[in-house]
Protein backbone atom coordinates (compact mmCIF):
# COMPACT_ATOMS: atom_id res chain seq x y z
CA UNK A 1 0.00 0.00 0.00
CA UNK A 2 0.86 3.51 -0.62
CA UNK A 3 0.29 6.98 0.76
CA UNK A 4 -0.68 6.20 4.22
CA UNK A 5 0.09 9.14 6.52
CA UNK A 6 -0.11 7.00 9.88
CA UNK A 7 3.26 5.67 10.94
CA UNK A 8 5.13 7.46 7.40
CA UNK A 9 8.61 7.82 7.63
CA UNK A 10 9.72 11.30 8.69
CA UNK A 11 12.21 12.95 6.74
CA UNK A 12 12.67 16.47 8.22
CA UNK A 13 15.61 15.81 11.13
CA UNK A 14 16.45 12.92 9.73
CA UNK A 15 20.49 11.57 9.60
CA UNK A 16 20.81 10.47 6.10
CA UNK A 17 24.06 8.66 4.51
CA UNK A 18 24.10 8.69 0.48
CA UNK A 19 26.85 7.02 -0.96
CA UNK A 20 27.54 7.74 -4.54
CA UNK A 21 26.58 10.92 -4.19
CA UNK A 22 28.67 13.57 -5.96
CA UNK A 23 27.14 12.83 -9.39
CA UNK A 24 23.99 11.35 -10.84
CA UNK A 25 20.91 10.27 -8.78
CA UNK A 26 23.24 9.95 -5.50
CA UNK A 27 23.64 14.16 -5.61
CA UNK A 28 19.93 14.43 -6.44
CA UNK A 29 18.93 12.55 -3.40
CA UNK A 30 21.16 14.37 -1.32
CA UNK A 31 19.67 17.42 -2.79
CA UNK A 32 16.17 16.42 -2.27
CA UNK A 33 16.80 14.61 1.22
CA UNK A 34 18.65 18.20 2.14
CA UNK A 35 15.69 20.28 0.82
CA UNK A 36 13.24 18.10 3.51
CA UNK A 37 15.15 18.68 6.33
CA UNK A 38 17.53 15.62 6.51
CA UNK A 39 21.10 16.01 7.66
CA UNK A 40 22.55 14.51 4.97
CA UNK A 41 26.32 12.88 4.49
CA UNK A 42 27.42 12.33 0.89
CA UNK A 43 29.84 10.25 0.12
CA UNK A 44 32.01 9.01 -2.88
CA UNK A 45 35.42 8.74 -4.22
CA UNK A 46 35.66 12.23 -6.40
CA UNK A 47 36.26 14.30 -3.23
CA UNK A 48 36.45 17.38 -5.36
CA UNK A 49 33.31 17.30 -7.35
CA UNK A 50 31.17 15.86 -3.93
CA UNK A 51 32.69 18.95 -1.84
CA UNK A 52 31.38 20.96 -4.45
CA UNK A 53 27.09 19.28 -4.06
CA UNK A 54 27.49 19.44 -0.50
CA UNK A 55 28.36 23.36 -0.77
CA UNK A 56 25.64 23.66 -3.50
CA UNK A 57 23.59 22.25 -0.35
CA UNK A 58 24.82 24.36 2.12
CA UNK A 59 24.53 27.41 0.12
CA UNK A 60 20.74 26.22 -0.51
CA UNK A 61 20.00 26.20 3.44
CA UNK A 62 20.53 22.62 3.59
CA UNK A 63 22.77 20.31 6.00
CA UNK A 64 25.14 18.36 3.97
CA UNK A 65 28.84 17.02 4.71
CA UNK A 66 31.00 15.32 2.32
CA UNK A 67 33.28 12.45 3.52
CA UNK A 68 35.60 11.59 0.19
CA UNK A 69 36.02 6.99 0.02
CA UNK A 70 35.87 4.31 -1.90
CA UNK A 71 32.53 1.89 -0.68
CA UNK A 72 34.54 -0.87 -2.61
CA UNK A 73 37.71 -0.41 -0.48
CA UNK A 74 37.39 -3.08 2.75
CA UNK A 75 39.88 -0.50 4.62
CA UNK A 76 36.62 2.14 4.26
CA UNK A 77 33.40 1.10 5.52
CA UNK A 78 34.70 2.36 9.46
CA UNK A 79 36.11 4.83 8.53
CA UNK A 80 33.17 6.16 6.90
CA UNK A 81 30.25 4.71 8.88
CA UNK A 82 32.33 6.49 12.09
CA UNK A 83 32.78 9.68 10.15
CA UNK A 84 28.98 10.07 9.16
CA UNK A 85 28.09 9.34 13.02
CA UNK A 86 30.22 11.95 14.09
CA UNK A 87 28.92 14.36 11.59
CA UNK A 88 25.11 13.84 12.05
CA UNK A 89 24.58 11.13 14.78
CA UNK A 90 23.15 8.02 14.98
CA UNK A 91 21.61 7.15 10.94
CA UNK A 92 18.37 6.64 10.26
CA UNK A 93 18.30 6.16 6.78
CA UNK A 94 20.97 4.48 4.37
CA UNK A 95 21.19 4.77 0.78
CA UNK A 96 23.30 2.67 -1.16
CA UNK A 97 23.98 4.47 -4.38
CA UNK A 98 27.63 3.90 -5.46
CA UNK A 99 27.65 1.29 -8.20
CA UNK A 100 29.99 1.10 -10.77
CA UNK A 101 29.49 -1.25 -14.61
CA UNK A 102 31.84 -3.01 -14.55
CA UNK A 103 34.28 -2.86 -17.39
CA UNK A 104 33.50 -0.49 -20.54
CA UNK A 105 32.86 -0.65 -23.38
CA UNK A 106 30.53 -3.44 -21.59
CA UNK A 107 31.34 -6.90 -22.50
CA UNK A 108 30.24 -10.69 -22.84
CA UNK A 109 31.64 -12.63 -19.66
CA UNK A 110 33.75 -14.31 -21.51
CA UNK A 111 35.89 -11.36 -22.31
CA UNK A 112 35.63 -10.53 -18.62
CA UNK A 113 38.70 -10.22 -16.52
CA UNK A 114 38.19 -12.05 -12.82
CA UNK A 115 39.64 -9.54 -11.11
CA UNK A 116 36.95 -6.86 -13.09
CA UNK A 117 33.76 -9.03 -11.71
CA UNK A 118 35.66 -8.77 -8.18
CA UNK A 119 35.79 -5.37 -8.13
CA UNK A 120 31.96 -4.94 -9.21
CA UNK A 121 31.59 -7.23 -6.40
CA UNK A 122 33.25 -5.35 -4.17
CA UNK A 123 31.59 -1.96 -4.99
CA UNK A 124 28.29 -3.22 -5.96
CA UNK A 125 27.32 -5.79 -2.91
CA UNK A 126 30.09 -6.35 -0.47
CA UNK A 127 30.85 -2.73 0.35
CA UNK A 128 27.26 -2.08 0.85
CA UNK A 129 27.31 -4.99 3.06
CA UNK A 130 30.01 -3.99 5.26
CA UNK A 131 28.13 -0.51 5.76
CA UNK A 132 24.48 -2.28 6.76
CA UNK A 133 26.62 -4.79 9.06
CA UNK A 134 28.13 -1.82 11.23
CA UNK A 135 25.20 0.43 10.62
CA UNK A 136 22.41 -1.56 11.16
CA UNK A 137 23.00 -3.06 14.59
CA UNK A 138 22.95 0.36 16.23
CA UNK A 139 19.12 0.80 14.53
CA UNK A 140 17.73 -2.33 15.74
CA UNK A 141 18.80 -1.23 19.46
CA UNK A 142 16.80 2.35 18.26
CA UNK A 143 14.25 0.37 16.78
CA UNK A 144 14.18 2.35 13.80
CA UNK A 145 15.91 2.87 10.44
CA UNK A 146 15.67 2.28 6.61
CA UNK A 147 18.49 0.83 4.23
CA UNK A 148 17.76 1.65 0.40
CA UNK A 149 19.28 -0.64 -2.54
CA UNK A 150 19.15 1.22 -5.40
CA UNK A 151 19.14 -0.74 -8.34
CA UNK A 152 18.12 -1.74 -11.63
CA UNK A 153 16.46 -3.67 -14.16
CA UNK A 154 20.06 -5.55 -15.14
CA UNK A 155 19.33 -7.18 -11.65
CA UNK A 156 16.41 -8.96 -13.00
CA UNK A 157 16.89 -9.39 -16.91
CA UNK A 158 19.82 -11.31 -18.47
CA UNK A 159 21.26 -8.15 -20.87
CA UNK A 160 24.03 -9.21 -23.21
CA UNK A 161 27.29 -7.54 -22.29
CA UNK A 162 25.99 -6.58 -18.86
CA UNK A 163 26.78 -9.33 -16.94
CA UNK A 164 29.43 -8.23 -14.27
CA UNK A 165 27.05 -5.16 -13.48
CA UNK A 166 23.58 -7.60 -13.97
CA UNK A 167 24.90 -10.16 -11.59
CA UNK A 168 26.18 -7.77 -8.87
CA UNK A 169 22.85 -6.23 -8.88
CA UNK A 170 20.94 -9.58 -8.84
CA UNK A 171 22.91 -10.07 -5.66
CA UNK A 172 22.55 -6.87 -4.06
CA UNK A 173 18.89 -7.09 -4.54
CA UNK A 174 18.38 -10.28 -2.81
CA UNK A 175 20.82 -9.39 0.40
CA UNK A 176 17.95 -6.59 0.66
CA UNK A 177 15.77 -9.27 0.96
CA UNK A 178 17.26 -11.03 2.96
CA UNK A 179 18.52 -8.86 5.91
CA UNK A 180 14.81 -7.79 5.93
CA UNK A 181 13.75 -11.18 6.51
CA UNK A 182 16.40 -11.50 9.07
CA UNK A 183 15.63 -8.14 10.64
CA UNK A 184 11.70 -8.31 10.59
CA UNK A 185 10.13 -7.32 13.49
CA UNK A 186 13.23 -5.01 14.69
CA UNK A 187 11.78 -1.66 12.98
CA UNK A 188 14.85 -1.39 10.65
CA UNK A 189 13.38 -1.51 7.08
CA UNK A 190 15.06 -2.84 3.77
CA UNK A 191 13.97 -1.63 0.40
CA UNK A 192 15.50 -2.06 -3.17
CA UNK A 193 14.53 1.16 -5.58
CA UNK A 194 14.94 0.58 -9.17
CA UNK A 195 14.69 4.25 -10.41
CA UNK A 196 14.45 3.58 -14.29
CA UNK A 197 17.22 4.96 -17.34
CA UNK A 198 18.33 8.62 -16.19
CA UNK A 199 20.55 10.81 -18.24
CA UNK A 200 23.15 10.39 -15.86
CA UNK A 201 27.25 9.71 -17.09
CA UNK A 202 27.20 6.23 -15.57
CA UNK A 203 24.11 5.45 -18.63
CA UNK A 204 26.03 7.51 -21.05
CA UNK A 205 29.43 5.21 -20.35
CA UNK A 206 27.02 2.29 -20.58
CA UNK A 207 25.05 3.35 -23.37
CA UNK A 208 26.73 6.10 -25.69
CA UNK A 209 24.22 5.82 -28.28
CA UNK A 210 21.29 6.80 -26.38
CA UNK A 211 19.93 9.89 -26.71
CA UNK A 212 19.60 12.17 -23.43
CA UNK A 213 16.27 13.41 -24.24
CA UNK A 214 14.83 10.38 -23.80
CA UNK A 215 16.13 9.63 -20.26
CA UNK A 216 14.28 10.64 -17.06
CA UNK A 217 16.25 13.44 -14.78
CA UNK A 218 17.96 12.22 -12.21
CA UNK A 219 16.13 15.10 -10.20
CA UNK A 220 12.76 14.14 -11.01
CA UNK A 221 13.40 10.70 -10.34
CA UNK A 222 14.78 11.77 -6.70
CA UNK A 223 11.68 13.19 -5.71
CA UNK A 224 9.66 10.06 -6.56
CA UNK A 225 12.20 8.05 -4.46
CA UNK A 226 12.00 10.40 -1.40
CA UNK A 227 8.09 9.69 -1.77
CA UNK A 228 9.11 5.93 -1.55
CA UNK A 229 10.82 7.15 1.73
CA UNK A 230 8.09 8.66 3.43
CA UNK A 231 6.11 5.24 2.33
CA UNK A 232 8.35 2.87 3.56
CA UNK A 233 6.63 1.90 6.15
CA UNK A 234 3.49 0.29 4.77
CA UNK A 235 5.93 -1.32 2.23
CA UNK A 236 7.25 -5.03 3.12
CA UNK A 237 10.48 -4.91 4.18
CA UNK A 238 13.35 -6.34 1.52
CA UNK A 239 11.01 -5.78 -1.53
CA UNK A 240 11.81 -4.23 -4.62
CA UNK A 241 9.88 -1.55 -5.73
CA UNK A 242 10.63 0.51 -9.13
CA UNK A 243 9.93 4.67 -9.29
CA UNK A 244 7.84 4.99 -11.60
CA UNK A 245 5.44 2.79 -10.97
CA UNK A 246 5.53 3.30 -7.38
CA UNK A 247 4.54 7.11 -8.26
CA UNK A 248 2.01 6.00 -10.48
CA UNK A 249 -0.01 3.85 -7.87
CA UNK A 250 0.19 6.89 -5.25
CA UNK A 251 -1.16 9.42 -8.19
CA UNK A 252 -3.71 7.09 -8.72
CA UNK A 253 -4.79 6.30 -5.12
CA UNK A 254 -4.92 10.33 -4.61
CA UNK A 255 -7.16 10.46 -7.60
CA UNK A 256 -8.80 7.73 -6.42
CA UNK A 257 -9.40 9.74 -2.94
CA UNK A 258 -10.36 13.29 -4.31
CA UNK A 259 -13.18 11.53 -6.73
Amino acid sequence: MLGAEVGSMRIDGAAALVTGGSRGLGAALGRALAREGARVVLVARAGEELEGVAAEIRSAGGEAHAVAGDVGDPRSAAALAGAAAALVGPLDLVVHGASTLGPVPLRLLLDTHPTELERALAVNVVGPFRLTRLIAGGMVLRGRGLVVHVTSDASVAAYPRWGAYGLSKAAFDHMARIWGAELEGTGVRFLSIDPGEMDTRMHAEAVPEADPATLQDPAVVAGRIVQIFRDSETLTSGARIEAATAAIERARIHSARAS
